[in-house]
């Protein structure tokens, strides 16, 4: 076969055009702590890579030696960040723990995928609680949540690999109130976690509030600003647009004002007017959501009851603690890319972007890598690769990893099966589902993974005979359609 990477390259852009309360986890589980992702930071493999031109078993054989030399030990590994955020608030501030709800909530029609911590807490939300249950009574709740943000409203699944913070799975660390506390005890907890316990610098944080908006008929949320102002110097407490501190659950239901809390990772700046603007140097870590109001198609009505619904990515927030400019570089990708190494002919990871990652090499480790955890973790809660809903997305996803790997990355086919039990030992303390179901997830993917290969080939085939070798070089729509809907091309 030939000119294979320019293949790749062209499938990478032609993507875009071609798409036109139940859980075995518990709070002890995470209390535990995941064998490979206590404290090795991820760091490049020189050896690897200078001999990523010699026969392939010495280079293995070089990478282990490699890897097996002593690293520095991480002060907040990802199990240590997420158990203190449970404990904080389940032990000093008396919020229950409330194990993850399924990341495929093959219960509830409405949604492909758990998306956010609430997605559980939609019938206390929405007055649906049927009294006598546990829902009817919760005052407070705390948990990390499984979400996958691969379909449907929340869509992440193209933007993953190509920079360094998008997940197609990745753990939401939430806190709630249901008609209990409200916005100064979210925003001092807020402010509390992230200060005293973390001790993430002030003079890096910043705090957007809601600045009103004329058209909703709703003036500025100057409460939260002021609770803010305690903490903060006004030049760090910023009024932002609905678009970014307006949340509402759909059309209609609940939904009220946020204030989501960013940070600079380079510091010693005023980074003030980057907030909002998509700088990978200044992220949103936490969103902190005050439900006070109910949409019907009357407007807005204040709620009789209000509530705190706060999302932190657990990722992001490991990128800052760890002091890594990327999510990638976190300790618990490291098993994962240290295995994907090993399987790939092209050498270790490097951390390249956009037109740095020429070849696309370090696009596909992170794009393989994220959806590894996404696989192992759906079908392990009852999903499963399918033609249609979140059947169909997961298809999608094994199918992109598996081109990424076998075209970019070179790994021989059948490698994807192999990255499950790195996942499975990563995170199987905390998830305790994933150890229980780790062989139905093997001979699942083995099989979407086999039968895929096999179109690959047809794939790369009419590629050649059709694109390659005419003399426009120019892709049709008809073409991109047919590999991405036939072929199952990414």
């Amino acid at each position: 076969m030939r000119n294979q990477s320019s293949l790749g390259i062209m499938l990478y852009g032609m993507a875009g055009h071609a798409r036109a309360f139940t859980s075995t986890s518990s709070r002890a589980a995470f209390t535990s702590t995941a064998k490979r992702s206590a404290g090795m930071p991820r760091r490049p493999n020189k050896l690897a890579r200078a001999s990523s031109g010699l026969d392939g078993n010495i280079g293995r054989l070089l990478s282990q030696l490699d890897a097996s030399e002593p690293s520095e030990e991480v002060e907040w590994p990802t199990t240590r960040i997420r158990q203190t955020f449970i404990d904080f608030f389940a032990d000093k501030y008396e919020h229950k723990f409330v194990p993850s709800s399924p990341s495929a909530p093959l219960n509830d029609p409405t949604l492909l995928f758990a998306n956010a911590g609430m997605n559980q807490f939609k019938p206390i939300f929405l007055g649906q609680a049927q009294p006598g249950t546990e829902l009817a009574t919760l005052r407070r709740a705390v948990n990390s949540q499984k979400c996958i943000r691969a379909g449907g409203k929340h869509n992440d699944l193209e933007d993953v690999g190509r920079d360094t913070y998008h997940h197609t799975f990745f753990e939401m660390l939430g806190s709630w109130s249901f008609g209990d506390y409200f916005k100064k005890e979210a925003i001092d907890y807020a402010w509390e976690l992230l200060t005293e316990v973390y001790k993430l610098e002030p003079d890096r944080l910043y705090a957007s509030y809601f600045g009103g908006d004329e058209k909703l008929g709703l003036e500025a949320d100057n409460e939260a600003r002021d609770y803010w102002l305690q903490h903060l110097p006004e030049s760090q407490v910023l009024a932002c647009d609905a678009k970014d501190n307006f949340w509402e659950m759909g059309d209609t239901g609940p939904c009220g004002p946020c204030s989501e809390l960013h940070y600079d990772r380079i510091g010693n700046r005023d980074a003030s007017s980057l907030v909002n603007e998509d700088d990978p140097d200044v992220i949103e870590i936490w969103n902190l959501v005050f439900i006070q109001f109910n949409r019907d198609e009357n407007g807005l009505t204040p709620l009789p009851a209000k509530h705190i619904d706060t999302g932190m990515g657990l990722e992001r927030l490991c990128s800052l603690l760890q002091d890594k400019s990327s999510n990638y570089d976190i300790d618990a990708f490291t098993p994962i890319f240290d295995e994907i190494e090993r399987l790939a002919g092209v050498g270790g990871y490097e951390g390249k972007l956009g037109e740095e990652d020429s070849t696309l090499k370090d696009t596909a480790y992170r794009a393989v890598a994220d959806h590894a955890r996404t696989l192992t973790f759906a079908l392990a809660d009852g999903a499963v690769p399918d033609n249609e809903g979140r059947g169909y997305v997961l298809r999608r996803i094994l199918r992109r990893a598996t081109r990424y790997g076998q075209q970019i990355l070179k790994c021989e086919p059948g490698f994807f099966a192999k990255l499950v039990p790195v996942v499975v030992e990563t995170y199987g303390d905390a998830y305790p589902e994933l150890k229980q179901n780790q062989a139905n997830i093997i001979e699942i993917v083995k099989e979407e993974e086999e039968a895929f290969s096999t179109m690959l080939d047809r794939g790369i085939k009419y590629f050649e005979e059709e694109i390659n070798d005419s003399k426009s070089k120019i892709v049709s729509g008809g073409q991109a359609f047919f590999l991405y809907d036939t072929l199952g091309f990414p």
